[in-house]
């Protein structure tokens, strides 16, 4: 009996592990065609950071979670995931300063983990900015619905419930995309400056009306929740450790950690933009962190401010109509109707921007993948403006059909998994770059190596341990069908296997054979 020939599995494992070259990842950059326009500041970074943060977390999900799973605690679920969030960022910053090329964790991946890993984080990217972008997308058709005064944007369509109100949004925010990012980021500008000035009025108003005694019980006693014991439901920590289905307590706070943090996605988008920055080493790193700094003292602020003014019990969902309570109704209940209209206002104004600025960061993490093979290559062409035209018109149809025609309730928890999990692979990238490549210019180096990255990856698997166990369901399904795709496409069509192979020209990658040829 022979031994069966080790190369295909020598070769399979090999393909798994390649890495790109941070000169190769840079040279990219040049190919003609391919080339993404410098415009950007940090100013324009942080606005970027600013806009895609502040959103969804202040508008629509702060006064529901302290109402269903924290009580007046959900200030303290905000820190546990500003802090995360912060040692996650600093370990972007260094990455982004170093490696300056479209594609945030997908890039930092390749060249550190290879690219099996760098595959799996583009993948999860996909799950993070485009049905965060289909997420946003319906609360800003809601909005709609509460600003103008009718009950929301949607209609029925031959038996088929359609949200007329994202697709317009989604297909608005398309068009000013491919015009140019420039012109997005002004844009964007504008309506920050809009939504910031709304969060502060919150804060200023919202302080003449708070109630100490609101305060008192300020981490409730822990309740079942209606499933009555352990669920799909549960979060997986309090499954492990036995602690049930249940709202509110240490429990309900940890939970709330976790689902809050769907409030600071976006900071990380800021990285998928260092391709497009002036001066990446500097300029990206100051937006990440200023962005995250700013946003964190906000949100800190309203939660303080809104779970004085109003009960916590009054935010549950099981109270009043039984609907999910946001801020403008938590003002409402105060009698601050004024207020209430300009929340709403400042939340439909903020929620533009955040699908704005997560629908950009789609479109750069796949054009990396584009460039680099492991998605149809035609797909990776800049138009005369610059912008990565294709992929985003391609991205502006799929967050606009799920967003419109699918119910999409529970997915901002997959969002949550996805981001915390390229979290954590970036925290591990910048310890393994620096023991593989110390001769790299850095912009800005992570400071107490490595203690900073192990905080981070600590600090993020614990929120992922805290979401709920369905969650965690769905989320393997969705990598497993990424999986299935790259050894279906992606692994033969890389460009780094390519060049090994002789096929494309390893300077410009121009083909030298077709595709499937033998070298």
């Amino acid at each position: 009996m022979t031994r069966s020939d080790p190369a295909p599995q020598r070769s399979i494992r090999h393909s798994l592990t390649r890495t790109k070259s941070v000169e190769q990842s840079m040279a990219d950059t040049d190919e003609p065609g391919s080339q993404l326009k410098k415009s950007l500041t940090w100013i324009d970074l942080t606005v970027f950071g600013v806009s895609v943060v502040i959103g969804a977390g202040i508008f629509t999900i702060t006064a529901s979670t302290a109402g269903n799973l924290a009580g007046p605690a959900i200030s303290i679920s905000f820190i546990m995931a500003a802090i995360a969030c912060g040692l996650a960022a600093l370990c972007y910053a260094e990455f982004a300063s170093t490696v300056p090329v479209a594609g945030s964790a997908y890039t930092f991946g390749y060249a550190t983990f290879g690219e099996f890993l760098a595959w799996i984080l583009g993948w999860d990217l996909v799950l993070e900015f485009a049905v965060g972008a289909a997420v946003v997308s319906k609360g800003w058709s809601s909005y709609l619905g509460t600003v103008f005064g009718f009950s929301g944007g949607t209609a029925e369509v031959g038996g088929l419930d359609v949200d007329w109100g994202a697709l317009v949004i989604v297909a608005a925010i398309t068009t000013l995309l491919v015009l140019g990012t420039k012109l997005s980021s002004r844009v964007s500008a504008v309506i920050t400056a809009v939504k910031v000035a709304v969060v502060l009025l919150v804060i200023i108003v919202g302080f003449f009306y708070v109630k100490t005694s609101n305060y008192s019980n300020f981490i409730p006693d822990s309740e079942p929740s209606e499933s009555g014991g352990k669920s799909v439901e549960s979060t997986l920590f309090s499954l492990i450790t036995g602690g049930g289905d249940s709202n509110y307590g240490w429990y309900g706070l940890l939970a709330a950690a976790s689902i809050v943090f769907f409030a600071f996605i976006g900071f990380d988008v800021v990285a998928t933009t260092a391709e497009e920055t002036k001066n990446p080493k500097r300029d990206v790193p100051r937006g990440i962190l200023t962005s995250l700094a700013i946003v964190t003292v906000l949100y800190v602020l309203v939660t303080i401010v809104v779970t004085g003014m109003v009960n916590y019990k009054d935010l549950a969902t099981s109270a009043g109509d039984g609907e999910p309570k946001n801020l403008a109704y938590a003002f409402g209940l105060n009698g601050i109707t004024w207020a209430e209209k300009a929340i709403s206002i400042g939340a439909l104004a903020g929620l533009t921007t955040v699908v704005m600025v997560l629908m950009l960061g789609q479109a750069r993490v796949l054009f990396a993948m584009s460039r680099d093979g492991l998605l149809p290559r035609g797909l990776g062409k800049t138009s005369a403006r610059g912008t990565p035209a294709r992929i985003q018109i391609l991205v502006g149809v799929v967050v606009a059909v799920v967003a419109g025609f699918f119910p999409i309730d529970k997915l901002e928890e997959m969002v949550n998994v996805g981001t915390l999990f390229a979290f954590v692979v970036v925290a591990a990238g910048v310890i393994v770059l620096r023991r593989k490549r110390p001769d790299l210019k850095r912009g800005f180096t992570v400071p107490w190596m490595p203690v900073i990255p192990i905080l981070a990856i600590v600090s993020c698997v614990w929120l992922m341990l805290n979401l709920s166990a369905l969650t965690w369901i769905r989320f393997v399904v969705w990598m497993a069908i990424g999986v299935l795709f790259y050894f279906l496409y992606s692994r033969r069509h890389s460009m780094v296997g390519r060049r090994e192979r002789g096929e494309v020209d390893s300077v410009d990658g121009k083909a030298t054979h077709p595709v499937g040829s033998e070298t």
